[in-house]
């Protein structure tokens, strides 16, 4: 296998599902030093989370089902990135749905692009010699045993054949390949498991609770928390999050490493925190689960912080902040203050 290395001043970087939620806002921090490849198929990611990239000479977007092998050296707009002689240098995976409505609406989908698009991005990592990071998810565990918090080293308990199958088996699934092609293909393939993650471009009203609840508050309906009145959540600011990504790629580890905030915090009181700073008089309305509903663990990142020093920063109050204003400016909702 030849290598291809670095032959100009920047590394080619391929963000795959980088028009989403996490991967727009890695894509904002790559491109300041990087050429940046996103590519997506706007199942679930969107063209206003990269437009503001979209003119910049190191950015290019490529639209694809990476459930398709994908061969770079095609497209023509890739050639001011010379990818036929260099390359590329690292690999992002994001390419799945997240959030529960759109994986209970594309739960083939789910599974495939945990599947093959999983494999055409390792093959690519195998061609160029890649850094690899699989984007994985704290759903891998399953539901947590009283207060417990995840170890790395935690098998969980998942249910095969239940709502959340196609996500959950299918990030294992995902696991499974990276270390695989990790130990027979000898490249270097990385896991992190991503936790709770909110702020900025969060699609509204996804099933996801903060921009459910933001969403409703600023419509002035009810915000719904469904389960058990005492249910808690540990929330990461995406900032934080896209930090620990970048830590980990630049390490020598390989994971799997949980990335999230270890805090606790219930969802009662994210309801109030959202209600007080939009000043919205909407209701708490406490509801019955919902069948994707599963209760949520914390991560321990005691890894993280010793082999990353990585830990989150941003504190909840400020990182609501910036989302609320975030989904204020949203085209998706006309927001007017009341006097």
């Amino acid at each position: 296998m030849t290598s291809k290395r670095p032959i100009f001043d920047t590394k080619n970087i391929l963000a795959a599902g980088g028009a989403g939620f996490l991967g727009s806002h890695l894509c904002d921090e790559l491109v300041k030093k990087n050429k940046v490849i996103c590519v997506d198929n706007f199942s679930t990611g969107s063209i206003d989370n990269i437009n503001h990239l979209l003119q910049k000479p190191n950015f290019k977007f490529i639209k694809h089902d990476l459930s398709e092998p994908l061969d770079l050296e095609k497209f023509p707009e890739l050639r001011p990135f010379k990818v036929a002689f260099q390359g590329v240098q690292e690999i992002y995976n994001f390419a799945c749905p997240t959030s529960p409505k759109e994986y209970s609406k594309l739960p083939i989908e789910t599974l495939l692009a945990n599947g093959f698009a999983s494999k055409h991005l390792l093959d690519l990592a195998v061609q160029y010699e890649a850094k690899y990071l699989l984007t994985s998810s704290s759903a891998i565990y399953g539901e947590p045993v009283d207060s417990q918090a995840f170890r790395e080293d935690y098998w969980g308990f998942i249910d095969p054949i239940g709502p959340r199958s196609c996500y959950n088996e299918g990030k294992r699934y995902a696991e499974s390949l990276v270390i695989n092609y990790r130990n027979s293909k000898k490249i270097d393939a990385k896991i992190v498991r991503v936790f709770t993650t909110y702020g900025p471009r969060m699609s509204l009203n996804d099933g996801r609770l903060i921009p459910d609840l933001v969403n409703s508050a600023l419509k002035g309906e009810a915000l719904k928390i469904y389960g058990k009145p005492d249910a808690a959540s540990t929330f990461c600011f995406v900032t934080d999050m896209i930090d620990g990504l970048l830590k980990m790629m630049k390490s020598n580890e390989a994971g799997p490493v949980n990335l999230g905030s270890p805090d606790p915090v219930s969802l009662v009181q994210i309801a109030e925190k959202i209600l007080a700073l939009t000043k919205s008089a909407s209701a708490i309305e406490h509801v019955e689960a919902h069948p994707f509903a599963h209760r949520q663990g914390s991560p321990d990142i005691r890894l993280a912080k010793d082999l990353l020093g990585w830990f989150p920063t941003i504190p909840l109050d400020n990182g609501l902040v910036q989302t609320i204003e975030a989904m204020k400016a949203s085209r998706v909702i006309s927001y007017q203050p009341e006097e």
